[in-house]
C-alpha cells in the first residue's frame, strides 16, 4: 500500500508552548508505515495559509495544524479549498475545536489519532466572506482578543486577569440581528456565532452546537451587572449556558448582524477590524478532518 505524504505546519509560539521537540515526538509516534512526514515550522502570521497552499501542488495528502484555533484557521481554510484532509495536533491557549472533536490535549495521543485515519466532513462558516471553523464573533471577546494579541503573558490566566481587567468599563452595544429571515434587537456584551460549543478551555458558549447539522449557533450573551460573572463562568464550565437566561441562542443559516459603529471582530480567537454590518453564513460538510474513531462513529 503507498504512502500518504504528510505535512505537520509547526506554529512554535502558539500557546506559549517549546515546540522544537514536536518531530522527535511525531518520528516516535507516527505509523511510518502509512506515513512519509514532513515539517515546516511558521515564521509570522499567514505563513501557515501560504505553506498550505504551497503545499496544494507538492502531492501532500494529509497537512496538519500544530497550534491553537488561529493556526488550524489559516491552514483549514487552505485545507479545504484543497479537498485535501486536516489533521490537528492541539497546541494553543483554548484549543477550542479540537477538545469539541476530543482530539487529545496529550501531543503523543494526538499523533496516534492521526494513524487511525478516521475523517469525518464538518461544516464552516463565513464572516464577510472569511471563513471560521470554531468560532467567531464581536463585542467583548472580540475585544480583548484584539488587546490579548499584544499580551506576552499567553494561557488561560492571562486571558482571564486581562479579561477581568477590561471588562470593567467595557460597555454592552446595541445588535441588530437578521436570522434567516427573521428580525431580532439586542443589546450584548456579546455576539457570538458558534460552529463548535466552545470558545476553548472547556468554557462553552454553546452547548448543544453541533458541526455537522448545517446550521450555526448565534450566541447572546446579554447585558449583566459585574457580581453575575461568576455566575456566568460556571454556566459556561458546566456546559449549561443554554439554561441560563444570561444567554440567548438562535440557530441559523444566512445572519446578518448590524451594529452601531465599525470595530472589533475575532474570528477563531485571531482579532480583526470589520465594518458595521457582518454577513454571516454557512458552508455544509465542506472540510475532511481526522478525528478519534469515537467521533466518526456519531
Amino acid at each position: 500500500m503507498a504512502k500518504s505524504n504528510i505535512l505537520f505546519i509547526i506554529n512554535p509560539i502558539s500557546g506559549g508552548k517549546d515546540k522544537l521537540k514536536i518531530p522527535a515526538l511525531i518520528d516516535a509516534n507516527l505509523d511510518r508505515s502509512k506515513f512519509n512526514p514532513n515539517y515546516s515550522f511558521t515564521e509570522y502570521v499567514g505563513h501557515a495559509a501560504e505553506i498550505a497552499e504551497e503545499a496544494a501542488s507538492k502531492n501532500f495528502d494529509v497537512i496538519v495544524a500544530v497550534g491553537g484555533d488561529g493556526t488550524i484557521n489559516e491552514i483549514a481554510a487552505k485545507v479545504m479549498q484543497q479537498q485535501k484532509v486536516l489533521g490537528i495536533i492541539p497546541f494553543g491557549s483554548g484549543n477550542g475545536l479540537a477538545r469539541f472533536l476530543k482530539i487529545p490535549m496529550n501531543t503523543a495521543k494526538a499523533i496516534q489519532v492521526l494513524n487511525g485515519m478516521h475523517t469525518i466532513q464538518i461544516d464552516t462558516g463565513t464572516f464577510n466572506e472569511k471563513f471560521f471553523f470554531n468560532m467567531a464573533g464581536m463585542g467583548f471577546d472580540a475585544h480583548i482578543s484584539s488587546v490579548f494579541v499584544g499580551n506576552k503573558k499567553r494561557g488561560l490566566s492571562g486571558y482571564v486577569k486581562l479579561g477581568l481587567r477590561e471588562m470593567i468599563n467595557y460597555k454592552p452595544e446595541t445588535y441588530h440581528l437578521l436570522i434567516d429571515g427573521k428580525q431580532y434587537t439586542r443589546e450584548a456584551f456579546v455576539v457570538s456565532v458558534a460552529n463548535s460549543s466552545q470558545y476553548g478551555n472547556n468554557a462553552h458558549v454553546s452547548p448543544q452546537a453541533s458541526v455537522t447539522d448545517g446550521l450555526l449557533d448565534v450566541c447572546v450573551i446579554k447585558a449583566f451587572p459585574l457580581y453575575k460573572i461568576p455566575l456566568l463562568a460556571w454556566y459556561m464550565m458546566s456546559a449549561k449556558t443554554d439554561q441560563s437566561d444570561m444567554v440567548e441562542i438562535i440557530k441559523g443559516r444566512d445572519i446578518t448582524i448590524t451594529r452601531v459603529d465599525d470595530g472589533a471582530i475575532h474570528i477563531d480567537g485571531e482579532p480583526y477590524f470589520m465594518g458595521r454590518e457582518i454577513a454571516v453564513s454557512i458552508v455544509p460538510l465542506s472540510l475532511n478532518i481526522i478525528v478519534p474513531p469515537e467521533e466518526q462513529k456519531k
